[in-house]
C-alpha cells in the first residue's frame, strides 16, 4: 500500500512520534486525521500544513464515543481509512515503592495501561471496523495499523512497571490482531522505539541528553521522530509486513536503571 493518496488516522498525532508521522503522510500525498487531546497543538499544526489535507478532532483514546465520532469525522471529510497509527501514551516513571516507603498508587498504573493498551486497542476495533469495507488493492490490502510499543517492554526499567506492562500488552495483542484481521486485509504491525528525541525530552539538559545518546550502541545518540515516521511508511509499502514488532533503538538494550 502506498501513502499517496491514503488517509491515516494518527491518536497522540500533534507532538512527537505523531507529530512526525503526519508530517511525513501530507508530504507523500496522504491526508491524516489527529486524534489527540491538546487542542491547541493540533490546531498548530493544521494551520501550518493546511486543513485541506488535515483534521484535528480532539480525542480521548479511552473514550469510545469520542474515538467513534472521531472516525466518522473523518471518513466524512476524506471518504475512508487506510492507515492507523497509534502513537498516544503517557509513561512518568513510578516506583513500586518510593524511597520514603510510599507504594506506587493504584488510580496512576490503571491510567497508564487505560491510555497506553486500552486506549489502542479501542482505536483498533472502530478503526478496522471501517477498514473491512474498502476496496481491496492488488495485493487484496484494504488497510494496515500501526502501533507504537517500546524497547521497556522487554527491558523496563527500575520504576517503569506500567509503563512496561502497557507496552509489552500491545507488543502480546499484535500478533492476535494480526491473525484475526488478515481476512479481511489488514496489516498490523508494532514499532518498539528505543530513546526518541520527544518532548519527553523537554526537560533534560543537554548533558543529560548527550548522556542517554551515548547509550546507544549507533548511531550514538537520541533518535529522530522522522526516522519513526520514515519506518511507518516503509511498513505500508511492504505487504509482507505482518504480525511483527520492530525495534528502532540503535541496537540498545536498557540497564536496570
Amino acid at each position: 500500500m502506498n501513502i499517496r493518496e491514503s488517509v491515516a488516522i494518527v491518536t497522540g498525532g500533534s507532538s512527537g512520534l505523531g507529530r512526525a508521522t503526519v508530517e511525513q503522510v501530507v508530504k507523500n500525498g496522504g491526508k491524516a486525521a489527529i486524534f489527540d487531546v491538546s487542542e491547541e497543538l493540533g490546531t498548530e499544526l493544521v494551520n501550518e500544513l493546511g486543513s485541506e489535507n488535515i483534521l484535528f478532532v480532539k480525542t480521548n483514546v479511552v473514550n469510545e464515543e469520542e474515538v467513534q465520532n472521531a472516525i466518522n469525522q473523518t471518513v466524512e471529510k476524506f471518504g475512508a481509512i487506510h492507515l492507523v497509527v497509534n502513537c498516544a501514551g503517557i509513561g512518568t516513571p513510578k516506583k513500586v515503592l518510593g524511597r520514603n516507603g510510599d507504594v506506587h498508587d493504584l488510580e496512576y498504573f490503571n491510567k497508564v495501561i487505560q491510555i497506553n493498551l486500552v486506549g489502542t486497542f479501542n482505536v483498533i476495533r472502530l478503526a478496522a471496523a471501517k477498514m473491512t469495507s474498502n476496496s481491496p488493492n492488488e495485493e487484496g490490502e484494504r488497510g494496515v495499523i500501526i502501533n507504537t510499543a517500546s524497547v521497556a517492554a522487554f527491558e523496563g526499567q527500575i520504576g517503569q512497571a506500567a509503563y512496561s506492562a502497557s507496552k509489552n500488552g500491545i507488543v502480546g495483542m499484535t500478533l492476535p490482531i494480526a491473525r484475526e484481521l488478515a481476512r479481511h486485509g489488514i496489516r498490523v504491525m508494532t514499532i518498539a522505539p528505543g530513546l526518541i528525541e520527544t518532548p519527553l525530552f523537554n526537560s533534560l539538559s543537554e548533558k543529560a541528553r548527550q548522556s542517554l545518546g551515548d547509550m546507544v550502541p549507533f548511531p550514538p545518540r537520541l533518535g529522530h521522530p522522522a526516522e519513526y515516521a520514515q519506518l511507518v511508511e516503509s511498513i505500508v509499502k511492504n505487504p509482507l509486513l505482518n504480525g511483527e514488532t520492530i525495534r528502532l533503538d540503535g541496537a540498545i538494550r536498557m540497564q536496570p536503571k
